[in-house]
């Protein structure tokens, strides 16, 4: 299990790949993984002031999702680990919204369905001011 867990990526994945081509394709440009945020977002969109972050169901603990099942070794580790996740994430976007940033989160079931996808960030994009 460990040799799996490391092979999984966490930048370029598939789902962050369809959000940035729907972005792209709509004429918005972006800057990728800005280390200098709090959480060190997936899609920053410095023109809008908006965030971006493209969670994996599992790792980002999606609730009702069924992705988002533990495994059944190590269950308890597991059930910590996503939910100090989860704690985190919180906290990373109550400090971007206090700091005046709007901030979209986009599951990674949520892509599979590409035209949900783009009603989704389009009508985000709509709200926000330019």
């Amino acid at each position: 299990r460990s040799y799996n867990m490391s092979q999984i990526k966490g930048k370029d994945t598939k789902p962050e790949m369809a959000v940035r081509k729907f972005l792209f394709a709509n004429g918005l440009r972006y800057r990728l993984h800005v280390k200098s945020l709090p959480g060190s977002p997936d899609i920053v969109l410095r023109k809008y002031n908006t965030v971006v972050f493209v969670n994996g169901c599992f790792w980002h603990g999606h609730e009702g999702c069924p992705r988002a099942t533990l495994p059944e070794t190590r269950h308890e580790w597991w059930a910590q680990k996503i939910a100090r996740n989860r704690e985190r994430d919180a906290e990373t976007l109550a400090t971007l919204s206090s700091r005046g940033w709007d901030v979209l989160v986009v599951w990674q079931c949520e892509t599979r369905d590409q035209e949900m996808l783009k009603e989704r960030l389009a009508a985000f994009m709509k709200r926000s001011p330019a």
